[in-house]
């Protein structure tokens, strides 16, 4: 195996791994999966790879530079982060204003399918920790060397293992077993979910 292919073979292992762990993503996933059903868990998911296109922009572009030197723009990213998680997290206590049956087929509503992209999109674009993976990830383990086309196709490599990870965890959530499992349940997880979220939102905001 070259130096090359070993290179890429550590990506491959690092984003998978990085990408099961439990952490925001997981958690808004399951939020917007049990409260809003498949379809706009998978919304979220999309949202999320949306993320990490994000990520991998401003990494190609040479702005990763910027915010490894200026410490004060990652600064701004996780106190905004850690906000919009908290507010996340509050949110799974306020009621609907209906009671969601979560269905297979339920009828796509385009103002909710946009939120909940936007759910997942903000959670993963703001993440400090997720920028800081992408720093690591293309300094140190991708060299100065490495064509553009290869640093994009890790790039839509990532995304996707992102959008497949997240929306498996969306089918298994709300297949009609899983459903039924839960059943009265699902408010009690919401609200687990939701405490996670604002303390992941308290800890990142208090982490120095």
């Amino acid at each position: 195996m070259t130096f090359f292919e070993s290179n890429l073979f550590v990506v491959g292992i690092v984003t998978i791994l990085a990408v099961v762990s439990p952490g925001p993503d997981f958690a808004v996933i399951v939020r917007n999966g049990l409260r809003y059903g498949r379809k706009m868990g998978l919304a979220t998911a999309l949202g999320i790879a949306g993320g990490v296109v994000v990520h991998v922009t401003y990494t190609l572009l040479g702005l990763s530079y910027l915010v490894a030197e200026f410490s004060w723009i990652l600064e701004i990213v996780r106190y905004i982060g850690a906000a919009y998680l908290i507010w996340l997290g509050a949110s799974a206590f306020i009621p609907n204003g209906k009671d969601v049956e979560i269905e297979c087929d339920e009828e796509a509503v385009p103002v909710e399918f946009w939120s909940a992209f936007r759910n997942g999109f903000l959670c993963n674009a703001l993440n400090p920790k997720t920028m800081m993976f992408f720093i690591a990830l293309f300094t140190q383990v991708i060299s100065p060397e490495t064509s553009l086309m290869t640093k994009v196709g890790i790039g839509v490599y990532i995304s996707l293992t992102h959008l497949v990870w997240f929306s498996f965890v969306v089918f298994v959530l709300t297949n009609p077993r899983t459903v039924r499992l839960f059943g009265q349940w699902r408010k009690a997880i919401e609200n687990v979910v939701g405490c996670c979220l604002l303390g992941l939102g308290v800890k990142l905001a208090l982490d120095t």
